[in-house]
Parts: structure tokens; C-alpha cells; sequence
């Protein structure tokens, strides 16, 4: 198996020289940027399994790009790395399209299991029918509602699929959160939240299936 093409960029070179140097040994396939400009350029000219973004960086920032790499590519996994704390620079990332965020100082080692991770679901053939009108795609990264395909996130699809293994049956906040998170913290509710409400908008279409908030405890996928 050839191994998976990242584009990593991070505009402070010491850091970057280290992270890079780690994944390479890994092994993975690390093309380096240090700036929005060119990441973006390189980001067109090549085709990626995961790209890896700071927020703060020269000539086009870490969002912009990611708004840039969202509006041609829907399926990538984008996991931001930054020094940004706040809760709503982080919950911005994830409503441009993240997948996930990392703040810094981080360890090498969670980075490379949430790298991991994202290329398991990526090569991971699953498809559910949530009804006969309605179909999730896994391995296509699309939702289906009313013969309208959409294209979805790898954390979208990752919350829906859990919530279709478990239709009218309430699933607890912890236990979600837990099971694609890999924790449950504040922060992470707040995500888990971004992300409900991005799939209720997606589900829409079909009013006969919806996801029920039961407040305080979890959800209930209904069809």
C-alpha cells in the first residue's frame, strides 16, 4: 500500500521541520507549506489523503484556506493545528468544513492516531439505507435525501452513520462524543453540536426523518 499523501502547513520551520520529519517516518508522504499562498496552489496542483492546517499564517490564513479547499473538495480530511484556544476559533474551523482541531502544544502521537483514524474511514467501504429514499454513501462521503445526493464531511458522516446504527434509540451525548471524538469535554459538546445542526439542515429534505434532541442526555435519529 503506497503510503498516505499529507499537506502539512505550518509556517513556524522549526516546528514544521519536526512534525514533518516525524510523520515521514511514520511513513507517510508530507508535502510542506509555509503559507496560504502557496499551500493552496500545491493543494491544486496534487491530490491529498489529509491536509493538515495552522490558522495563523502569511498571505492567506489557515480558514480561508480551508474555505478554499472545501469549495472544490468536500471529502479531505481537514484537521487544523493551531495556537488559537478560544472556543469560537475553534468552533469557526469546524463550521468551515474541519474535521477536527488540534490545539498546540499537541502530541505527535494523538496527531498520528487522528491521521490514522481518518484514513481507516476513508478506505472503509460502508453503505446504509436509512430508508428507500434516503442512502448514506461511506466510502463516497454522500447523503441521499428525496434522490438529492449530497456530499458530506468525514466527521459528518462519522455522526450520522453511528446515529443510523442505532435508529429510535436514544444515544447519549457522552457516549457519541466518546465514540468519535475519542473524549468528552466542553469543548468537544460544542462541536458535537455544530455538527447535529449541520445534519438536520442536510436532512431537511425529507421531514419523515429527523434527528430529536432529548436535552441534557443525547439525540434520537427518527424514520
Amino acid at each position: 500500500m503506497n503510503p498516505a499523501r499529507i499537506l502539512f502547513v505550518e509556517d513556524d520551520v522549526n516546528l514544521g521541520f519536526v512534525i514533518r520529519d516525524t510523520l515521514e517516518n511514520v511513513p507517510f508522504l508530507v508535502t510542506h507549506c509555509t503559507n496560504g499562498t502557496d499551500a493552496w496552489a500545491t493543494f491544486q496542483a496534487g491530490r491529498f489523503d489529509v491536509c493538515l492546517l495552522d490558522v495563523m499564517l502569511p498571505q492567506s490564513d489557515g480558514f480561508t484556506l480551508a474555505q478554499q479547499i472545501r469549495s472544490v473538495d468536500t471529502q479531505v480530511p481537514i484537521l487544523f493545528l493551531s495556537a488559537l484556544t478560544n472556543k469560537d476559533d475553534r468552533l469557526q474551523g469546524l463550521r468551515l468544513g474541519a474535521d477536527d482541531y488540534l490545539t498546540k502544544p499537541f502530541s505527535i502521537e494523538e496527531l498520528i492516531l487522528k491521521i490514522n483514524v481518518f484514513l481507516r474511514r476513508t478506505s472503509n467501504v460502508n453503505e446504509r439505507a436509512l430508508r428507500t429514499d434516503t442512502l448514506l454513501n461511506r466510502q463516497n462521503l454522500t447523503l441521499t435525501v428525496n434522490g438529492q445526493t449530497q456530499t458530506l464531511t468525514h466527521r459528518e458522516a462519522d455522526v450520522i452513520a453511528y446515529l443510523l446504527e442505532r435508529p429510535n434509540t436514544l444515544v447519549r451525548r457522552d457516549e457519541l462524543l466518546r465514540a468519535i471524538w475519542g473524549d468528552d469535554d466542553y469543548f468537544m459538546g460544542r462541536s458535537l453540536d455544530v455538527f447535529i445542526s449541520r445534519l438536520r439542515k442536510r436532512l431537511a429534505q425529507d421531514p419523515a426523518i429527523r434527528i430529536e434532541n432529548v436535552h441534557g442526555v443525547g439525540f434520537v435519529l427518527r424514520q
